[in-house]
């Protein structure tokens, strides 16, 4: 292999590790909000009453918005560059967002400065209003939160590589949109279920019933949107193969299906 085309591979990797790495980080940061979606397009809640006790909308985590980007990249990476590159970015990721968490917590322990308390000391509308409360309500998520969120992450990506490839076993180069539908799946069930268990079953006051609810709703969501956006799937291949020509796009698929890939 000669020098460009290793060029063309590490470029791809780099480009495709910087768009996981940076949608996987932003995810965990924004998670702490939920949002209504029904609100958000203009309708009124659903009300479905899930297990007699418990009434659920569609309340989603402002996290799960960006997570098909996540799903589209983790298939993309292991098309080219097999287990052994999805496994290196979710496990840098991992870090990266533990160490993210770190410096948030330490920087919501530090004193606020008095003129930036008083020159936020009110809304727009004249109320009162502590910004330092708000930052660090914002910021500071528990430690259940973080555990959760994590295992959930790294367990995710473990298995939907593993279902991946074997269906890429089967499916050999065709049928794209299986492997990728069927890891997702599968990875995303035990995504959906995992973090909230951690976070606000062991760690916090839902009961099951709450969990099992939510749950359904997040991974409904998520599987539904990465399963409208497998398009972008085929036309990522396009993008790239092109990018690589054809034979080295063939050698690198072939090397990831075998786990020989340079990563």
């Amino acid at each position: 292999m000669n020098s460009s085309e290793n060029s063309r591979k590490s470029n791809l990797f780099i480009i495709l590790c910087s768009i996981f790495l940076t949608n996987a980080v932003l995810a965990e940061i924004i998670g702490v909000k939920i949002f209504s979606a029904e609100k958000t397009l203009g309708l009124n809640p659903v009300n479905w009453n899930f297990f007699d006790t418990y009434i659920l909308d569609f309340n989603l985590t402002a996290g799960a918005v960006i997570w098909p980007v996540v799903f589209i990249t983790t298939d993309i990476i292991n098309e080219y560059f097999g287990k052994k590159g999805v496994r290196k970015i979710s496990f840098l990721t991992a870090g990266l967002v533990a160490y993210a968490f770190l410096v948030i917590s330490f920087v919501t322990w530090l004193t606020p400065a008095d003129f930036w308390l008083d020159v936020n000391a009110t809304t727009p509308t004249g109320e009162s209003f502590n910004i330092s409360y708000a930052f660090n309500t914002i910021f500071r998520q528990g430690l259940g939160i973080i555990l959760g969120s994590l295992t959930a992450f790294l367990l995710g990506q473990l298995i939907d590589v593993y279902v991946f490839q074997k269906l890429r076993a089967i499916t050999g180069e065709k049928k794209i949109w299986l492997r990728a539908t069927g890891s997702t799946f599968v990875s995303q069930f035990i995504d959906s279920f995992v973090v909230l268990g951690i976070a606000f079953y062991i760690f916090g006051n839902w009961s099951l019933s709450q969990v099992l609810a939510v749950g359904i709703i997040n991974y409904l969501y998520k599987f539904t949107v990465a399963l409208a956006l497998t398009p972008l799937l085929y036309v990522a291949h396009g993008m790239i193969d092109r990018y690589l020509g054809k034979n080295l796009s063939e050698q690198m698929m072939e090397e990831a299906s075998e786990d020989k890939s340079f990563i």
